[in-house]
């Protein structure tokens, strides 16, 4: 049997961040189930609910590189700081 899972169980099974109330607020664009007035999420629903939500950043010094950093080099030393805020919106 598939587990039911309430607003306040989904909430929790889903990653930090995710609350009850933003469940009920977008719950018309969230995969769920509905018997009568009372919405139920399953297992399959939370994973679909967590990749449709998850995004990977595809530019900027935390994107994942197609290129491996060197056997010796530490495994995050392809990374580099942001640029301040101040220079950001001077070149804007």
């Amino acid at each position: 049997m598939k587990r039911r899972l309430t607003y306040a169980q989904a909430a929790d099974e889903l990653p930090e961040g995710v609350t009850e109330s933003w469940l009920r607020r977008h719950i018309k664009r969230l995969p769920h189930t509905k018997i009568g007035r009372v919405v139920y999420f399953t297992d399959a629903d939370l994973e679909r609910i967590d990749a449709l939500f998850h995004h990977e950043p595809s530019t900027g010094p935390l994107a994942v590189t197609a290129t491996a950093p060197s056997a010796g080099a530490h495994p995050l030393s392809h990374l580099r700081p942001l640029p301040g805020r101040g220079s950001a919106l001077a070149r804007t």
